[in-house]
């Protein structure tokens, strides 16, 4: 079973996005390493772009309801399964799926596994023996991006910066009358605040042990996330 989940992982994820960076680096003026994965994020945005609107729209609706689930919440305190059933009739009614979140996340995950295999072994002679057959191969990809940044190793700006990306992509999220007004806030409200400034630092954490090929694309990924989020919520403000 396991050996066909690692078969599965590298058909449908390692062995595309491998050849996908191949390719371009192939063909790319100065095959320059960090434009590589520039322009392979752009890519994977791009096509997870519908998933992703639809997370975010779901993630600002929720938002939007907060009041709604802090009334029910201390009208059924002491009744934990009418407090349960009335809050998903809620969601029903307003058509909102609650882990569509959490769906994107768990896209997003095995991307992000298959980009540190491929950056971790991937620019290894040896592991050019994972292109296809009408993919020509480069006998060697140089990792220094831009004269300057070995992408094979870890970054502490790339790091940091991926962190301040990431603190910023979901403090766009929270709206101020939720985080500023403890008061009223709940208890999952309290734990957003919290994971407001634990995820970013969890970020930089987690980038300090990797390649910094993988610090870039969260990079490009944030910026991307931040733009995307940016024009989603102004055309929600317009259509108010």
């Amino acid at each position: 079973m396991f050996t066909f989940l690692v078969n599965i992982y590298n058909f449908l994820l390692y062995k595309p996005l491998f050849n996908a960076l191949v390719i371009i680096y192939n063909y790319l003026p100065g095959h320059d390493f960090g434009l590589v994965i520039i322009i392979l994020t752009v890519v994977i945005r791009f096509i997870l772009y519908p998933v992703a609107v639809k997370a975010l729209n779901s993630q600002k609706a929720l938002q939007t309801l907060q009041p709604k689930i802090v009334e029910i919440q201390k009208k059924y305190k002491d009744d934990k399964e009418k407090l349960a059933k009335e809050t998903l009739q809620l969601y029903k009614t307003e058509k909102i799926n609650p882990f569509s979140g959490l769906f994107l996340a768990l896209i997003q995950l095995p991307i992000l596994i298959a980009l540190y295999s491929v950056f971790w072994q991937g620019l290894k002679p040896e592991k050019l023996s994972n292109l296809y057959s009408f993919v020509s191969n480069p006998i060697q990809i140089n990792a220094v991006s831009f004269g300057l940044i070995d992408l094979s190793k870890p970054n502490l700006f790339f790091a940091i910066l991926a962190g301040i990306l990431q603190f910023f992509q979901s403090k766009m999220m929270f709206p101020k009358t939720i985080v500023d007004t403890k008061k009223e806030a709940d208890m999952a409200s309290i734990m957003q605040k919290q994971m407001l400034y634990f995820f970013p630092f969890l970020t930089v954490i987690i980038l300090l042990s990797l390649p910094s090929a993988i610090g870039l694309y969260w990079i490009v990924s944030g910026i991307f996330s931040i733009i995307q989020q940016y024009y989603i919520l102004k055309k929600q403000k317009q259509i108010i």
